[in-house]
């Protein structure tokens, strides 16, 4: 269940809390929490859908990412989300490579490419990624991969958890900062 807060860079509350109940498998967790990903791509083009240059340039905070940059964001962070669940599939234990978002999110294909590109990358990527969740077998969640700037092991499950957030906060970063700015 989601929780809103008032807190402009955590609307729906923070990741470690993030569906709590769901901390081991079952499968209608697993349903909800894929659909929350699998709902993204719409979710996301509805939420930036009219949206003029000038508000695209907003930050979603004081501080924060433009909305612009947020979108390349997701897609950038999906396409290693993705990546993560084959190593994982595919290889005991792989060390991933973690990524620097906030340098990522300042190179020149963020800057100058329209939101619609990441837009249309989602669409493609998340029909693939959840195919692939869908088919994933229980035990198999268990799997793990290990994360070197946290310096532990995340079972498949917890990144599970960990994009079905991702998915639902930064949609609700743009959505809360039209309902502020009464877009």
């Amino acid at each position: 269940m989601q929780s809103e807060t008032n807190d402009l860079s955590y609307p729906i509350g923070k990741q470690s809390q993030w569906r709590a109940q769901f901390a081991t498998y079952n499968e209608a967790a697993k349903n909800e929490m894929i659909n929350d990903i699998k709902m993204l791509p719409n979710a996301l083009e509805i939420a930036v859908q009219n949206l003029n240059e000038e508000q695209l340039q907003t930050p979603y905070r004081p501080g924060g990412w433009t909305v612009h940059q947020l979108v390349h964001h997701v897609a950038d962070s999906h396409i290693n989300a993705y990546m993560r669940f084959k190593l994982g599939l595919t290889e005991n234990n792989p060390t991933i490579k973690p990524y620097h978002q906030d340098t990522w999110a300042l190179l020149s294909d963020t800057k100058k490419l329209p939101i619609n590109i990441s837009l249309t990358l989602l669409h493609a990527l998340h029909t693939r990624w959840c195919q692939l969740l869908v088919d994933i077998k229980p035990e198999q969640w268990e799997r793990t991969i290990f994360h070197p700037d946290l310096k532990k092991e995340l079972t498949l499950w917890h990144l599970l958890k960990i994009y079905s957030w991702h998915s639902v906060h930064h949609t609700a970063h743009i959505n809360n900062l039209r309902e502020r700015m009464k877009w």
